[in-house]
C-alpha cells in the first residue's frame, strides 16, 4: 500500500475547484498518453458492476460491445487501452476499449451505446467520461462522478489495483438518461461500482528497477548511430495453467495457476466461460487465483480458463467435482 504525501485521504469527496474543473474536462488533463504519470499502463481492465445500479428501477439493463465481456453478478469488464499512472498517489488516468450498451425494457432497439470510456481520479474521486450519441448529436460527457470509499488503492510490482469505486451520474449525465428513456434520472443517482487493475510492466523513466521489476526496453538505435544487430529474441512460450487439486468435493477451494504471461498483465479468470476474477502476472509472466467451488456445483467435470483482454494469450485445464457425502 502506498501512503498519500501531505495526509491526503483517497476516499475524500471534496476537490479543490481547480482539480475538479480539470476532472470534468476532458481538454484540461493532459495524461492521455501517460505522460504526465510516472508509470505507462501497459494493459488491464475494468470491471463495472451494475447491480446497485439505478437502471434496473427504470426499466434499463446494461450489455456489452466487444472486446468489453459481459460477467455474471451484472458485471461488465472493460480492457485498458492505455494511460498512465502515479504509484505514489493513486492518482490514474486510462482509457478503455469496447462499449456498455443501456437498453430499455420497454424499446431495446433502440439501445444508448457508451463507447470511448475513459475513468480518470485525483486524490481518490474524479469522473468516468463516455462517447455517445443521441438524436443525432455526438458528444463527449462527464457520466457519472467516481470516488473511492476510504481505500488506497494496492500497488504491486507491475500493476495496481483499484476497489469499491462508486460512481453517481453527474447533472449531464442525468439528463442525457432522462432524455433518452423518458425516466426521471437524478444527478447522484448510483451508476454501480468499479474495480480497476492495471499493469504497468516496468518501472518510471529514469529509475533504476527494483527487485522483481521489469525494466522498458531501450530505444531502438538511430540510423546515425548503427549498433551491432542483436540475435532475435525466440517466441515466447504459450501459455499454460494446471490447477491445485485434479479433483475435489463440492464445497472445496481450489487455485489455478498459469505461465506465459507479459509481467504485469492482467490476466482474466473465467470458470465454466463465466468470467469471474482477475489476477496480474508478476515480474516472470506467472499468475495464481484462489476461488471457491460452491456447495451447490453439479458433480462432474468443469473448466477454468485465464486469458488476456486481447485474447492473444489464453490457457484452459480442467478439473472434476464430487458431490458431498
Amino acid at each position: 500500500m502506498t501512503k498519500r504525501p501531505g495526509g491526503v485521504r483517497p476516499g475524500a469527496a471534496v476537490l479543490a475547484g481547480g482539480a475538479l474543473f480539470a476532472l470534468l474536462c476532458p481538454g484540461a488533463v493532459a495524461a492521455e498518453s501517460g505522460d504526465a504519470f510516472s508509470r505507462e499502463v501497459s494493459g488491464g481492465y475494468a470491471s463495472w458492476a451494475t447491480a446497485s445500479a439505478a437502471l434496473a428501477d427504470h426499466g434499463v439493463s446494461m450489455g456489452a460491445g466487444k472486446p468489453a465481456v459481459r460477467g455474471s453478478a451484472d458485471r461488465t469488464w472493460f480492457p485498458a487501452t492505455g494511460g498512465g499512472t502515479d504509484p505514489e498517489t493513486g492518482d490514474v488516468d486510462v482509457g478503455f476499449a469496447g462499449t456498455a450498451r443501456l437498453t430499455r425494457s420497454a424499446d431495446p432497439a433502440q439501445p444508448l451505446v457508451l463507447d470511448d470510456l475513459r475513468l480518470r481520479l485525483t486524490d481518490g474521486a474524479g469522473a468516468l467520461y463516455a462517447r455517445t450519441e443521441l438524436g443525432g448529436r455526438e458528444r463527449t460527457l462527464a457520466l457519472a462522478g467516481v470516488r473511492a470509499n476510504d481505500a488506497e488503492p494496492v500497488v504491486r510490482t507491475g500493476g495496481s489495483t483499484w476497489t469499491g469505486l462508486r460512481a453517481s451520474l453527474t447533472g449531464e449525465g442525468a439528463r442525457l438518461l432522462s432524455a433518452w428513456s423518458g425516466q426521471r434520472f437524478a444527478e447522484g443517482d448510483a451508476l454501480g461500482e468499479f474495480a480497476m487493475t492495471v499493469g504497468t510492466g516496468g518501472v518510471a523513466a529514469g529509475k533504476p528497477a527494483g527487485p522483481g521489476e521489469v525494466t522498458r526496453p531501450s530505444p531502438a538505435p538511430s540510423a546515425a548511430t548503427p549498433e551491432k544487430q542483436e540475435p532475435t529474441a525466440p517466441a515466447p512460450a504459450p501459455a499454460s495453467a494446471a490447477v491445485a487439486r485434479p479433483d475435489l468435493t463440492a464445497g472445496g477451494e481450489q487455485r489455478v495457476t498459469g505461465e506465459g504471461f507479459a509481467p504485469g498483465e492482467v490476466v482474466l479468470v473465467a470458470i465454466d466461460d463465466d468470467t469471474r476474477y482477475q489476477a496480474v502476472a508478476d515480474g516472470e509472466g506467472r499468475v495464481s487465483r484462489s476461488f471457491p467451488v460452491y456447495a451447490t456445483a453439479a458433480e462432474g467435470e468443469h473448466a477454468v480458463e485465464l486469458y488476456t483482454a486481447a485474447g492473444d494469450r489464453r490457457a484452459a485445464v480442467r478439473f472434476g467435482v464430487r458431490a458431498r457425502g
